[in-house]
Order: structure tokens, then sequence, then C-alpha cells
């Protein structure tokens, strides 16, 4: 265990299913499927280890041999997930009893056993105390414990998943790419992301920066695409996100992910200006 984790602990609001928006990235990942190694670290799971039981949950559906571990850095909430585990492997629980998942203390500096390196690392929900001047470095660090292939996944979602936004980071620390990932149900307007962008972005959405030009365009074709709406939620945001790429917007992906809500554009798209 790490004697000093890097880093503070998060405010604990762990909820049953926020971060499954979230886990279906990391489930078709490159950097997961095609891992030597398929670690995935849960960094700042919170006062629960639900959403790493969740999330190895979700990862064995594609590979058998997935492992989740957890980090935290209260040692309260460490003993508090491992005996949820103990429980999971006893089969009381609703989860399967053969997940692999631990749970340990730790920080940024993403500490592991034997020199192994996860395939990812996610760190959701856990930058949105720092400062905006702090996010490259914490990227930087986590970023440095990765495999050669490996992925780091930063960012930040709603107290129950229906709002969530993230950044792809590469092992150097450099992001390569943004995504939002949207409940469409009852979606009034796709902005409403601004409110849980992930720490490098949030103060950005401002006239004049690249991400507010993006959720100005989205929210425009989505009122523009209502007519679609009579046939259902989903089609609206795929002619919201036509259009978006007919305007330019290099927009990643194919259909099926903007089916589930999500857009992905490459960091260069809505990096802050200088």
């Amino acid at each position: 265990m790490a004697s000093s984790p890097l880093g503070r602990p998060t405010r604990g609001t762990t909820g049953t299913n926020r971060l499954r928006r979230n886990d279906r990235w990391i489930a078709v990942s490159p950097a997961f499927r095609r891992a030597t190694d398929p670690l995935v670290i849960d960094l700042g799971y919170g006062a629960s280890g639900v959403t790493a039981f969740e999330l190895a949950t979700r990862l064995q559906r594609v590979r058998a041999d997935a492992e989740v571990r957890g980090l935290e850095i209260d040692p309260v909430r460490v003993a508090t997930a491992t005996q949820q585990l103990v429980e999971v492997q006893a089969g009381n629980t609703a989860f399967s009893p053969d997940l692999r998942v631990s749970f340990a203390r730790g920080g940024f500096e993403v500490p592991l056993p034997a020199g192994r390196r996860p395939a990812v690392i996610r760190a959701m929900n856990v930058l949105r105390q720092y400062d905006e001047s702090d996010v490259a470095a914490a990227w930087s660090t986590m970023a440095g414990r990765l495999a050669p292939e490996g992925l780091l996944v930063e960012g930040t979602c709603d107290e129950i998943g229906r709002v969530s936004s993230w950044v792809d980071v590469d092992p150097t620390g450099s992001p390569l790419r943004f995504t939002i990932s949207l409940r469409l149900a009852d979606l009034e307007h796709p902005s409403i992301v601004a409110e849980r962008l992930p720490k490098a972005l949030i103060h950005r959405n401002v006239p004049g920066e690249r991400v507010h030009a993006l959720l100005v365009d989205l929210d425009r074709e989505w009122s523009r695409a209502a007519p679609l709406s009579a046939f259902g939620a989903t089609q609206r945001f795929l002619g919201a996100v036509a259009a978006l790429r007919d305007q330019g917007w290099p927009v990643l992906g194919v259909k099926s992910r903007w089916r589930l809500g999500e857009l992905t554009l490459p960091w260069s798209a809505v990096a802050p200006l200088p």
C-alpha cells in the first residue's frame, strides 16, 4: 500500500449505475480489448465499492480475464469496499462471486504490486475539487503508470449517470479525445453537459473558447432536428450529430455510438485556447 497517496479524498458520492456510460466506453476501448494484462483501475471509487463491481461485471462480459482494482486514499473506504467484496465472494449479493476485483489504498501514483501496469485507469469525478492548473500534472502522473498502449479516462458525471463527459489521455499524459454521453430520453438540450465537463474544460465554457462553440452548435442542431422527435430522441440526436459533422466538426465514431447518446471529437477540437 502507498504510505502517502497522492491527491485528496473524493466527496465519495458513489451511486449504483452512476458510471454505466463510462463502463461501456472502457469495455469497447482497444486499450482494454487488446491488452496483454487487462487490468483496469477504478481510481477514487468513493464511499462504496459498487462502481468497481459494476465495471468488472461489464468488462468480464467482453474478456473473462478482466480484472478491476479499486484505489482510494481514505483507508476507511478501502476497508468498507473490502468488506463488500467479502459479501460478493460469499454469494450474498447480485454480483458474481467470481468477479476479479480487489481494493487498496492509493492515489494518483497508482500503486500496484510486482510492477504491473494497467491497461486502463478510470478517474471519474476525481478532479472536480482541484484547480484547472492541477489537471496536466495529475494526468501525467496517472498516465505514467499505464501500460505502453494504455488509456487514462478522466471526467465527470451527474449523480445518477445520465449526463457524462470525459477525456481519453495517452501514456505520455497527452489528451486524445473528448466525449460527451447523454441519456437521450427527456433530454431538453445537450448543453446540460456544461455542468459536468471535465475540470480541464468546465471553466472554458465561455464565448471564444472551442468547447463553448461546440455546445452552442450542438444545441442549435438539436433544436433544428426537433421534427425527428416523431421517430424518437435517438433519431433526433443522430440528425444533430450528422449536421455537426456536415458543418466541419471532426466528429469521430460511428452511428452505433451516436445512438447511445455519445459524441466524440479529437481533443484539438475543444482544447482550451492559450
